[in-house]
């Protein structure tokens, strides 16, 4: 099954990274830092309407178990590490 867009439902993702850019600074990568959630309120919350699997956790948690028992590495959390952006203007 091919993966959508999450900023555009009829769009096939194509790795842009668009969906990765800081909401604040369009030149920086999203680093988890939550100055975008700082409201001013007592707690700050984000609302999760959907959440979408596409049956793929089961079999990455399963490799990454087998892996780690034999002594491999975390390879299908390489997701998670940081990645080098170049904005769509500066190309």
């Amino acid at each position: 099954m091919a993966k959508m867009c999450v900023l555009d439902e009829t769009k096939l993702c194509d790795d842009c990274g668009e969906c990765g850019v800081c909401d604040l600074d369009p030149n920086k990568l999203c680093d988890n830092c939550m100055k975008c959630l700082q409201t001013g309120a007592d707690y700050n919350a984000v609302e999760i309407d959907e959440i979408i699997d596409d049956g793929t956790g089961t079999e990455l948690y399963d490799q990454l178990r087998r892996d780690l028992e034999e002594g491999g590495e975390d390879k299908p959390f390489d997701c998670f590490k940081p990645k080098q952006f170049t904005p769509k203007n500066a190309r």
